[in-house]
């Protein structure tokens, strides 16, 4: 689908991930509808041409009437924040958010959808190379503290692929890893805050696969545009980075850094694979210096 002059509805417009899905839609010609839940969150969208309409996750009525003329939805809102680990919260905006969602696009007559899962699906102590139909929690896994967001996420995405088929939707998932950049509440400054003490310690060895929050926004902008997509899922994750490589990288992109870095040996973590999005796609990250960059440039306003 050529983006430019479609009408493509975004859940959770004005949040992180959510403003650069907005710049790349923009970018590419696309009328951009953020259905979102406070409108006044982030007056430039509106300055940028984004049409807001508000609507919560729980107000499928809403949704529908946000959703009404959009040749696409990117269902992106859900909730994530380090330190919630309430299970009750996580299953109301990310399960009952997603079967809102889906049943909304069905009301307002949307068949095009891209939902945003996350790798968190295959659950935090996967082992081996973790390719898109690698196992996925599922309703019945122990809710740990750390478990809580993975199982909502997974449940989400298997609710949203029953739905597309009770529809008739043309679903893509992604799945993104550990996401940094500019406008982050959550993992961005976090890791500022340790890669900038005095003397810090660094995991070394440790594979966590960073990805920019504008490559993922390329990603899902790519399956839009790519009928490869539709009934697809896919990793978008980086290449095995270390939180090693990105505290070096975060240095030589003139971020603060510490005095000394001692590295921490951890040889594990997951290693997922996005060779699909590669292929299928065309999908590529940019090095992290770079991103990193841009992250700070956007945050400077510069």
């Amino acid at each position: 689908m050529e983006l430019a002059g479609k009408r493509i509805a975004v859940t959770g417009a004005t949040g992180f991930l959510g403003r650069y899905i907005v710049d790349v839609l923009l970018a590419r010609g696309a009328h951009v509808i953020g259905v979102v839940r406070n409108p006044a969150k982030v007056p430039g969208l509106a300055a940028k041409g984004v049409e807001l309409r508000q609507a919560d996750l729980s107000e499928r009525d809403r949704l529908a009437a946000g959703f009404a003329g959009a040749d696409a939805v990117v269902s992106n809102a859900a909730l994530f924040a380090l330190g919630n680990q309430h299970w009750e919260e996580h299953e109301r905006a990310n399960v009952e958010g997603t079967r809102n969602v889906f049943g909304a696009l069905a009301d307002a007559g949307v068949r095009r959808v891209v939902q945003v899962s996350s790798v968190a699906v295959y659950g935090l102590f996967a082992r081996g190379r973790l390719g898109e139909d690698a196992p996925q929690l599922t309703a019945g896994a122990r809710r740990m503290p750390w478990s809580v967001y993975p199982i909502s996420k997974a449940i989400s995405e298997q609710e949203a692929w029953r739905l597309a088929h009770e529809h008739g939707l043309a679903l893509t998932t992604v799945r993104p890893c550990t996401i940094y950049g500019a406008f982050d509440p959550n993992f961005t400054p976090l890791f500022g805050w340790l890669v900038g003490l005095p003397i810090t310690v660094m995991p070394a060895g440790m594979r966590m696969s960073f990805v920019y929050a504008g490559d993922v926004a390329e990603g899902i902008a790519l399956a839009l545009e790519r009928d490869v997509a539709i009934g697809r899922a896919y990793n978008l994750t980086g290449d095995g980075e270390t939180a090693w490589d990105l505290a070096r990288a975060w240095k030589e992109a003139g971020g603060r850094a510490a005095f000394l870095m001692l590295p921490l040996p951890v040889p594990f973590g997951p290693n997922f694979d996005p060779g699909r999005a590669k292929r299928e796609l065309g999908w590529r990250t940019r090095p992290l210096v770079d991103a990193l960059r841009e992250t700070f440039r956007l945050e400077r306003g510069a």
